[in-house]
């Protein structure tokens, strides 16, 4: 909340003039995060019964070909969906409508291509890829039904990063909410049929379920689309010829595009990897199998399930930073980038102490699975986790994409050399070893390059110290009280839920109790609304 408040003041010290009204930084992360509570809530339910009615090996089936959703995902949408936004946002900024439809229309021509190329591709490649790359027959037929989402999920992107340019969060939080809904009816609906004929099959529905998501997702956006521009009077001409725009899309496009394909190709050969690596461990094939769904479809998620208002802020960031550095309010960037790590580390400790306190419980009450030793140790990287999705946010909004490529690149080949080398010796732990390893260096390396444009102090007692005593305190308080008193006398899963809920209101009242949060802080997140005159 923080760096939001701090980057609307920003935005309402500027004194320019754009074309549209746009809602508040703070009301469009609010939006934002809003829907992906309610997406991951969503979610989870959605991976409990996944996990009760296929088991850990059909999670990991299904973990297994979610990296090529992802991969496809990146070389046809993320590069645009940030450079829309950003462009957008821009030429907004100086009333150019005409600029802005002529950026939409190439992006959602060109993303269009990509993914009705890349469905094609996969159709027919999919007994090669399952059978080289997976070593599992059982993919292919999920695989051939994946390829069908991509020419909706591609086209879709660019109109998507169009609303958050203009920070016009409905939409696209409508959107993201419908797409998990829609996900969950089908899956719900034929899941008895598909389940048991077998695993094979039972992945297939689950992928059925991603494709509807995107052709009912594609759907509601350009409608949408067509809605906004009728009721906004977007018709005039405008005043960068095709080659200029195409020249601004591919500039900014392209390196983001590099830095996800090149991180969904190194997360896919981590993924192909684990399960291979555990063999040599001595793990039989559907032991491996079991062991990766535990770790990437069970306890992964978990961890990342309380960053949805981080995810909203840093998605909010990129065009509200971007509009900042134009106009060179230096001593305003720098608080924004202190109070946004301050915010990240509280969020993180916090994590990593609920993490750490409640391990097995929070395994067994939610998937009834063995996952608390995993669910442990991935804890314990949340404060580097949440930074890093912080930091993001910041550098992208810097304009560093290459540097942020370079990042990605040197995390994933340290990960690939834990994995290759020390998983078949100790087993699934010397990944999540390599994997902390990493974010911790990368997320030094982002803190330095951000500390080189907008030098700021690095206030260790506050964003460090304190969270860590307030989260001790009040963790080892509520563990006795929980395990003497409350999970007896509730019962195992309404006890944890009380246990879980007063720490975290232990942790935060310790946080504001220490001055961690001030009042200036809290002063300041109050939203700050304006709109930008026609």
């Amino acid at each position: 909340m923080l760096i939001v408040c701090e980057i609307t003041r920003i935005d309402a010290n500027r004194g320019e003039q754009g074309h549209m009204k746009k809602q508040s930084i703070v009301t469009g992360a609010l939006i934002l995060t809003a829907a992906g509570i309610i997406t991951r809530v969503l979610g989870f339910v959605y991976r409990i019964y996944l996990s009760n009615t296929i088991g850990a090996e059909g999670v990991g089936l299904y973990q297994l070909i979610m990296p090529v959703y992802g991969l496809a995902w990146s070389i046809a949408c993320s590069g645009f969906n940030t450079t829309v936004s950003k462009l957008v946002a821009a030429e907004n900024a100086r009333g150019e409508v005409g600029n802005m439809n002529r950026i939409l229309k190439q992006s959602v021509a060109i993303t269009s291509v990509i993914g009705v190329a890349l469905g094609a591709a996969l159709f027919f490649a999919a007994g090669p890829v399952a059978r080289v790359l997976f070593r599992d027959e059982r993919t292919v037929l999920a695989l051939r039904i994946l390829s069908l989402a991509f020419p909706f999920m591609a086209a879709g992107t660019s109109i998507r990063g169009y609303f958050l340019g203009l920070r016009e969060m409905v939409v696209p939080a409508i959107n993201q909410v419908l797409e998990q809904c829609v996900r969950m009816g089908v899956i719900f609906a034929l899941a008895g049929f598909f389940i048991p004929m077998g695993l094979e099959y039972a992945c297939a529905v689950c992928i059925i379920g991603i494709v509807c998501e995107e052709a009912v997702s594609f759907l509601y956006i350009a409608i949408s689309y067509r809605m906004f521009k009728s009721r906004n009077s977007l018709n005039k001409r405008p005043t960068l010829a095709s080659g200029q725009t195409l020249a601004m899309i591919a500039s900014m496009a392209l390196p983001i595009m590099l830095t996800r394909v090149s991180g969904s190709l190194l997360s896919a050969a981590e993924n192909v990897l684990i399960p291979l690596r555990l063999e040599a461990h001595g793990m039989s094939a559907s032991q491996a199998v079991s062991m990766f769904g535990q770790v990437t479809g069970m306890a992964m998620p978990l961890v990342y399930f309380p960053t949805a208002l981080l995810t909203s802020l840093s998605i909010t960031l990129v065009p509200a930073v971007a509009e900042a550095v134009a106009a060179k309010r230096e001593n305003a960037l720098r608080g924004t980038v202190t109070k946004s790590i301050l915010f990240a580390f509280i969020a993180g400790i916090g994590a990593a102490c609920l993490f750490t306190v409640f391990p097995r419980e929070l395994g067994t009450a939610i998937y009834n699975q063995p996952i608390g030793d995993m669910l442990l140790v991935i804890g314990l990287m949340c404060p580097f986790l949440y930074l890093q999705i912080v930091l993001s946010g910041v550098l992208n909004g810097l304009g560093f994409q290459v540097f942020i490529f370079r990042n990605s690149l040197l995390s994933s080949a340290i990960n690939i050399l834990f994995i290759y080398f020390l998983v078949p010796v100790s087993g699934v732990y010397a990944f999540l070893l390599g994997w902390f390893l990493s974010l911790a260096l990368v997320c030094a390396l982002e803190v330095n390059k951000i500390r080189r444009s907008i030098p700021f102090k690095i206030d260790a007692p506050r964003w460090f110290l304190k969270p860590a005593l307030c989260a001790g305190a009040a963790g080892l308080a509520v563990k006795w009280a929980g395990n003497r008193y409350i999970i007896p006398l509730l019962g195992a899963k309404t006890g944890l839920f009380v246990s879980v809920a007063l720490l975290a209101a232990g942790y935060c009242a310790f946080v504001f109790l220490t001055g961690c949060i001030d009042k200036s802080d809290m002063r300041r997140l109050i939203p700050v609304k304006k709109s930008l005159a026609k």
